[in-house]
């Protein structure tokens, strides 16, 4: 009898694929649009196991604190604005306040989340076009969206360029940076099992007995290799007329 695969071990719910929140340093998020424009502090530079940027300490004028990712370049006892108007290293601004080209991380998904959108190190978009109703913004994949004009975004790239430019070398390296999410690690692919433990295993090599395309509605053992097309042959009808 063959074993259960790995995607139907991970939802069984065992402490193995549990996160190690207890090990997260903190939320990286804005400051509360409610509060206004009101100065603060960065009072640390912070590593989270849980971020790939470093993540610094800003204590606001009414004594909130906060955590967000650090722009590249900021200190530890320089002066940030939330809710301002001047599109400085770090301020956090409205879309519509940020100048066409300017460099901007965490950007907020919907107003008021703290951010969503551009967080790990190196990372930075770049405002394009604006308009009444809605903000373009081009995305590090170089793929263009839409915001609002009342979402926030902090000025500025995060910090951490060139992370992954260093390699592990070791495998134990690699092995406790997994360990620190709870990654599975290490993987092994499907077509170097024995046909009993994966759909893809046998002992002819990378040689599958059936095709790679999962159907749609199989299993989660069965669910593996590529997804499914929507359709496949030639089209007919009226769009190969109009060609």
């Amino acid at each position: 009898m063959g074993k259960r695969i790995i995607s139907q071990r991970r939802g069984k719910g065992s402490a193995r694929y549990r996160a190690p929140s207890h090990n997260y340093f903190a939320k990286a998020s804005h400051l509360s649009s409610h509060d206004g424009s009101i100065k603060g502090k960065i009072i640390d530079l912070i590593h989270s196991s849980l971020h790939s940027s470093p993540l610094m300490k800003v204590e606001y004028e009414n004594k909130k604190v906060v955590f967000s990712p650090a722009p590249a370049g900021i200190r530890v006892g320089e002066e940030i604005v939330s809710g301002s108007k001047e599109s400085k290293k770090g301020n956090t601004l409205f879309l519509k306040d940020i100048e066409e080209g300017t460099f901007v991380h965490n950007i907020e998904s919907q107003p008021g989340d703290g951010g969503k959108f551009v967080r790990s190190s190196g990372g930075a978009a770049r405002v394009v076009a604006k308009y009444e109703n809605k903000v373009f913004v081009v995305m590090p994949s170089k793929r263009k969206k839409t915001f609002s004009p009342l979402c926030r975004a902090a000025v500025g790239v995060v910090a951490g360029a060139g992370r992954k430019e260093k390699p592990f070398v070791k495998a134990g390296n690699k092995y406790y940076k997994m360990k620190a999410r709870n990654k599975l690690y290490p993987r092994t692919e499907g077509v170097k099992m024995n046909a009993v433990d994966h759909p893809y295993g046998n002992s002819r090599s990378s040689n599958k007995g059936h095709p790679t395309i999962a159907r749609r509605f199989a299993p989660p053992g069965a669910k593996v290799g590529k997804i499914r097309p929507r359709r496949t042959g030639k089209k007919i009808g009226r769009a190969s007329k109009r060609n």
